[in-house]
């Protein structure tokens, strides 16, 4: 068969490069937007940071129109002009860039990203800051203890496989009888030596690591503390001798046991209580995630204000000297360049006022359904879920999606994530509905409020929401509970 040509018509939906851009920028988190910011002033000379008379004036203008919004916010009609980002309506931005073309097919410039490299506000490096912080895992804490011990070419090899026996929570993987055999064939040792270097190993910074249970990492724990500590004594016959009674929370046998008083077994208890049961959690390798809130939420005269966060991007504007070269009828290299430069430059920050824009009605969207949360706390989150918001705002679930995604609020009740705010519902008799949220709260709120000896099974929490209304199965509370980390009823029970 030969190979012939073939014309077909067809219909696809696409973006604009402009389009693009717009919504890549909706997407990003603050601390990512910044990076952005200052990988383009680096790429396009037409951008330039203001200064500081004109950022003021620019956050003054900002202010006065934010307040101005929020005053015409009440009475804004839904038939009121689009003015953010929407993916499948109508867009803000015109097309004067053919929708099959890329960036890089008009503009001279390199494609922007996410830059390795991080940056501040002004400009300079902050690989400068101390960023060392949870660089380091246990493995490494303890093979730099073990770099500067005294130890022999045998006993440095042993230690060395009982570190990598070690899990995150600092306990022994392996046996003792594993790890020899394991080394049996490199060096000639015998179990003993496996043992006193394990015994050496356990003595390593955090107290408590390379132990093989629970009850072993308690009693190197104790070994730390001076002879005469209040407690001791009682707390190593607890821990060595009746450890599962202590962990099922069987108080009265253990008092038959022990023959402690009460007062005697409350102090024992909170002796043990100061002891860490995972010593390798306090030695983490995980980095710090830093959060840029992007509206604040402050109430005044009995009205909640939303504004944007003024420090969430530095303030950036044309070159005017550039712009005015743009002006001269010139064909050269130069110029093009120029040209070029000014229309992307006036793309970005186009893009970054229709971002603020959209972000700070999604933003007052939020508040508005959400007052109660903000006057009463979390038993007064109302359920929402994002196409509320999109049918109110007259947006795609998708745009509200990426708005939400990765933004934070400043409110007097905390910082939270826009999606903190969205959950989902349960029925109640009368016929409403309460969020998932709500129902957290109210569960918290009484365990919190139970008898410690005689805690609440969820079974009777379910009981006590149904006669308020709300109905919540046993299982949901199960669910509730755990996802606060709560324990179940038997492993809440304490002497008063």
């Amino acid at each position: 068969m030969k190979p012939t040509l073939q014309l077909k018509l067809g219909q696809h939906l696409t973006m604009t490069p402009q389009l693009q851009q717009a919504i890549r920028l909706l997407q990003l988190s603050t601390l990512e937007l910044q990076t952005e910011i200052q990988q383009i002033l680096e790429e396009n000379p037409l951008l330039e940071f203001a200064d500081d008379h004109e950022a003021r004036e620019a956050s003054s203008e900002s202010d006065r129109d934010t307040e101005r919004n929020q005053a015409d916010a009440d009475n804004q009609s839904a038939s009121s002009e689009q003015t953010s980002i929407d993916l499948d309506n109508k867009q803000e931005i015109p097309d004067e860039l053919p929708v099959d073309s890329n960036w890089d097919d008009i503009y001279e410039t390199t494609s922007t990203g996410l830059n390795n490299q991080n940056y501040s506000d002004d400009g300079t490096d902050s690989f400068l800051e101390n960023q060392s912080g949870g660089d380091e895992s246990l493995a490494d804490h303890l093979l730099w203890q073990l770099r500067n011990t005294p130890t022999s070419e045998n006993d440095f090899l042993i230690a060395v496989t009982i570190i990598d026996a070690i899990n995150d929570d600092g306990y022994l993987t392996e046996t003792v009888a594993d790890i020899h055999q394991s080394l049996i064939n490199d060096i000639e040792i015998d179990i003993a030596e496996v043992e006193a270097v394990l015994r050496r190993v356990q003595h390593f910074d955090p107290i408590g690591v390379a132990a093989r249970d629970l009850r072993e990492c308690l009693l190197l724990q104790m070994d730390a503390f001076s002879a005469d500590s209040p407690n001791l004594e009682n707390a190593r016959i607890l821990v060595a001798e009746h450890l599962e009674l202590l962990g099922a929370h069987d108080y009265a046998r253990l008092q038959r046991k022990t023959r402690f008083t009460e007062a005697q077994l409350n102090d024992v208890l909170a002796f043990i209580q100061t002891l860490n049961p995972k010593p390798g959690s306090s030695i983490s390798n995980t980095k710090p995630e830093y959060i840029v809130p992007d509206i604040y939420v402050s109430k005044h005269k009995n009205r909640w204000v939303v504004e944007l966060n003024p420090e969430a991007a530095p303030k950036i504007r044309i070159n005017q000297l550039y712009a005015d070269h743009v002006k001269n009828r010139d064909r050269s290299k130069e110029a093009a360049y120029l040209k070029n430069s000014l229309q992307e430059a006036r793309w970005f920050l186009k893009s970054l006022r229709s971002r603020s824009e959209t972000l700070i009605r999604v933003g007052r969207a939020i508040v508005d359904r959400q007052r109660l949360f903000l006057e009463y706390g979390d038993e007064g989150m109302k359920p929402m879920v994002l196409r509320d918001i999109a049918e109110e705002l007259e947006m795609h679930e998708s745009t509200i999606s990426r708005v939400t995604t990765h933004k934070y609020m400043h409110t007097p009740r905390g910082v939270f994530e826009f999606k903190f705010f969205f959950s989902s519902h349960v029925r109640t008799i009368d016929g409403g509905e309460c969020s998932a949220t709500a129902i957290r709260a109210m569960v918290k709120k009484l365990i919190d409020n139970e008898n410690p000896r005689k805690p609440m099974s969820d079974n009777k929490i379910s009981s006590f929401l149904v006669k308020e209304g709300i109905n919540v199965a046993r299982r949901t509370v199960a669910k509730y509970r755990e996802s606060m980390s709560i324990p179940p009823s038997n492993e809440r029970k304490r002497l008063a």
